[in-house]
């Protein structure tokens, strides 16, 4: 069968541009991630736009991260074994079908299925990475890499003040039909502009069994860690989620080692590099997602506490909006600066600056410029990270498995992001004070929050020189190599 799709996927391929493809899977690519803040303006209305109470509508967010979390390493996986092209046309059709369900929804359990859907296109991301190794000419990959790769970040930047913008001056079931009409002009743009690629895994089978194995294992982690605070961390429910997780890993890793084509070839995951690699990106995905947690509270919180900005949440998300925009125009440069001296350097530097970002919105909390410019200078170290990992990645592991090893890399900065949501919010929970009926974190709080991702920025530091020098140029020239 993979054969027969082999040879489909290489015929009627329309004529290469280069800037046409980098622009349609960047563009892609930042569409999937604006899933991920379409909804954060909305959070506080849908218990009353769907008729639920709050517990089940903080769902609307947490089933996107599951999804997510278990389909991109699968959806990985089988663009490796039927073409990345077409898996990302099927992730593109999960993004319109599920914004769809969305805006017709009426209660909340039509939306957590469109959520569900919107967060099975998030494969887009990793897929795309991937088929840039396959379609771009050598001399145009790393620069495409490095910005398909910051697309997350900027497709979550951005997304935040459009949502917002969008639900307050529109009917929020606006935001789903736009997110539907950008998904089908990508569908198009790819069936148009975007070639196809190569069966790089022909003749291997699917693992379903290692598929089943691995979303267990993930859905019991992410929900006993992003659950955790509002069940208790102690709670019989948050402990049995998370032994039965560490039960269903140390069962896939055993079957994993034993099949023959897995899921994700863990042997290749324990060469230093590319674990190394996932390690850093875990980490980085820590402290990214950690001042995107606390900035925007520190500029929505009243000023009449004295130290916060009484910023509304279409200014909140003008404030955070160039960050993004930074990030998009620094990966081109980390792009060079791996070609100069190795991606090992570029994200060595990348995870400094976050830790330096961290320290001065430390200093300059106390203003809407001074937290715009930190959360720039930290918007420059996640695009030289985010831009270097899979370079990383890719550099090393087999042609077979680029599309699996990107995805995981992918899933390891997505465990981060949930681990530093249940880690941030414990620690603004517990130092948080009354302000009237809500509950609001501290001053005291808010800079706990950001000297601890100045660490954890750090600790990504030290792990990124860890990296073998010598593999990390290897990892350079073989993505070039290959290109060729």
């Amino acid at each position: 069968m993979s054969t027969t799709l082999a040879a489909d996927e290489q015929t009627s391929t329309p004529p290469v541009h280069s800037g046409a493809i980098v622009f349609v899977l960047s563009v892609a690519g930042i569409t999937a991630a604006l899933m991920q803040t379409l909804v954060v303006p909305l959070i506080g209305d849908l218990p009353r736009l769907l008729d639920t109470s709050a517990s089940n509508a903080s769902w609307v967010i947490t089933a996107t991260l599951l999804t997510a979390s278990v389909l991109t390493p699968v959806s990985g996986r089988l663009g490796d074994l039927f073409g990345k092209r077409r898996m990302m046309l099927l992730c593109s059709f999960a993004l319109i079908v599920g914004s769809v369900v969305c805006a017709l929804a009426s209660s909340v359990a039509p939306m957590i299925i469109g959520r569900c859907l919107q967060g099975a296109g998030m494969g887009l991301i990793p897929l795309g990475i991937s088929a840039m190794r396959d379609v771009l000419p050598p001399e145009r990959l790393g620069t495409a890499i490095a910005l398909m790769s910051a697309s997350l970040g900027v497709g979550g930047a951005l997304g935040l003040p459009i949502a917002a913008g969008v639900a307050e001056h529109t009917s929020w079931r606006v935001l789903f039909w736009g997110s539907a009409a950008l998904a089908a002009l990508i569908s198009v743009l790819i069936v148009t502009l975007v070639p196809h690629t190569p069966i790089t895994a022909i003749g291997a089978r699917f693992d379903y069994v290692g598929a089943v194995g691995l979303g267990i294992g993930l859905v019991c982690l992410l929900l006993g860690v992003s659950k955790g605070a509002d069940w208790g961390w102690g709670s019989g429910l948050t402990v049995g989620l998370l032994v039965v997780s560490v039960v269903a890993f140390l069962a896939w890793g055993w079957f994993e080692l034993r099949t023959t084509d897995p899921l994700v070839d863990l042997r290749v995951t324990a060469r230093p590099v590319v674990l190394l690699t996932n390690a850093a990106s875990l980490v980085i995905g820590f402290a990214m997602y950690s001042q995107m947690l606390i900035l925007p509270q520190l500029l929505q919180i009243p000023t009449e506490t004295g130290y916060g900005l009484g910023q509304s949440m279409f200014e909140m998300g003008l404030w955070m909006m160039p960050g993004g925009l930074v990030m998009m125009l620094v990966s081109p440069m980390g792009a060079k600066l791996s070609h100069l001296r190795g991606p090992k350097v570029t994200l060595a530097l990348g995870a400094f600056i976050v830790s330096v970002g961290y320290f001065s919105a430390v200093l300059l909390m106390g203003s809407t410029w001074g937290v715009m410019v930190a959360v720039c200078i930290c918007s420059t170290g996640v695009g030289l990270a985010y831009g270097a990992m899979p370079a990383l990645i890719m550099g090393s592991v087999p042609l077979s498995e680029t599309g699996s090893a990107n995805s995981f890399n992918t899933l390891m900065r997505s465990v981060g992001t949930s681990v530093s949501a249940a880690v941030v919010g414990v620690v603004l929970a517990q130092m948080s004070t009354d302000f009237g009926p809500v509950s609001l974190p501290t001053e005291n709080g808010l800079r706990v929050g950001l000297l601890m991702g100045a660490g954890v920025a750090l600790v990504a530091a030290l792990i990124a020189l860890s990296i073998p020098t010598g593999a990390s140029r290897r990892a350079e020239e073989s993505i070039e190599h290959a290109a060729a």
